[in-house]
């Protein structure tokens, strides 16, 4: 299946979808315009304002609604001696400010290193660019030295990876690693235990006074998380990637987690990419999702209608692994290799 064959929940009278469009030092080594300011019909230089009015909007409505983040027919692979093994085949989506995208697929289907991929934090070698576009705010992040990139990864494109007690450093306290953050991408700010301990009460930690100066290993699973997203969020990005957030932690901590993750996006303004293989939790948090298999994207459109009529064999799959509370034992179904040949 190529990755123009996209299955879509939209009814079959529609047109065709449109294809879908660092951290710190040590976590990469880890892993208006103004509006014018006249009355409305005022005449200047015998031009009427009106004309330069609606020109002025007509420039605002297009910025908002080109992609903040477009990725085209990307291809990525892993080399081992002289075979490449493909890891991400033709993977199209895009995505405007303001906008979740949840891209869900079972663990190896590629979800991760096409996150990744985005502000190229996969190892070259063995990780292979071998195709595609990837354009972030109008510039191709494929082709920048590693230099320009540093201006895009954390400070531009934030990261919460999965499993916060790996990506937190151990031998650093909160605060250090949040300031190291600041001063990297912030360096306006003057207070800097100050706007940390902003942050922390933003991302729902208490006494965040004392639990700056604490070390991962003193905090809770649930706590570590809530300080990666505050280390994402106070340099103020974009876009924001949420691997796999709520990885390893309960279900009451996920769903607090989560709900967090969707307050601070509507308050910021800023754009985010969820990852999971857990169709469950994002009805209500993505407006689209992408469902990814074996490095392909083959299924794609609004999230509560692909929740409703998924079209692909293997979203019906995934949906039908939900857990529900009927009381009722099913097997769960399975789907054969030929769907995918």
């Amino acid at each position: 299946m190529t990755n123009e064959q996209h299955f879509s929940a939209e009814p079959s009278s529609n047109p065709e979808p449109e294809p879908v469009q660092n951290s710190l030092m040590w976590m990469q080594d880890k892993k208006r315009e103004a509006q014018p300011r006249s009355v409305y019909g005022h005449t200047r230089g015998g031009e009427h304002h009106s004309d330069t009015v609606l020109r002025h909007s007509s420039k605002i409505f297009n910025r908002l609604s080109e992609p903040l983040l477009e990725v085209t027919d990307l291809h990525i692979g892993f080399s081992k001696g002289n075979k490449i093994t493909p890891a991400v085949c033709g993977v199209s989506f895009s995505l405007k400010k303001g906008e979740t995208l949840a891209i869900v697929g079972e663990s190896g289907s590629g979800k991760s290193v096409t996150a990744l991929a985005i502000t190229r934090l996969l190892s070259t070698p063995p990780a292979v660019y071998q195709g595609g576009s990837i354009r972030f705010q109008g510039t191709e992040l494929l082709t920048l030295s590693e230099k320009e990139l540093c201006k895009f990864r954390w400070g531009k494109i934030a990261y919460v990876f999965q499993e916060a007690s790996t990506s937190l450093n151990p031998v650093y306290s909160i605060r250090s690693q949040i300031a190291e953050s600041l001063r990297l991408h912030r360096p306006e700010i003057k207070d800097t235990d100050a706007e940390i301990i902003r942050w922390l009460e933003i991302v729902g930690i208490t006494n965040p006074e004392t639990r700056l100066k604490s070390y991962p290993h003193q905090l809770s699973g649930g706590m570590q998380q809530r300080v990666m997203i505050a280390m994402a969020l106070s340099a103020q990005p974009d876009l924001l990637i949420a691997d796999e957030p709520t990885t390893a932690l309960d279900v009451t901590i996920q769903a607090q987690i989560l709900t967090k993750l969707q307050e601070l996006e509507q308050q910021l303004g800023m754009a985010m990419i969820l990852i999971t293989h857990n169709f469950s939790i994002i009805r209500g948090l993505a407006k689209k999702v992408a469902v990814m298999h074996r490095g392909r994207i083959v299924e794609f459109g609004e999230t509560d209608q692909i929740l409703q009529n998924p079209q692909h064999p293997y979203t019906k799959a995934l949906i039908a692994c939900i857990p529900r509370l009927d009381g009722h034992l099913r097997r769960l179904p399975t789907i054969g290799d030929h769907l995918f040949e």
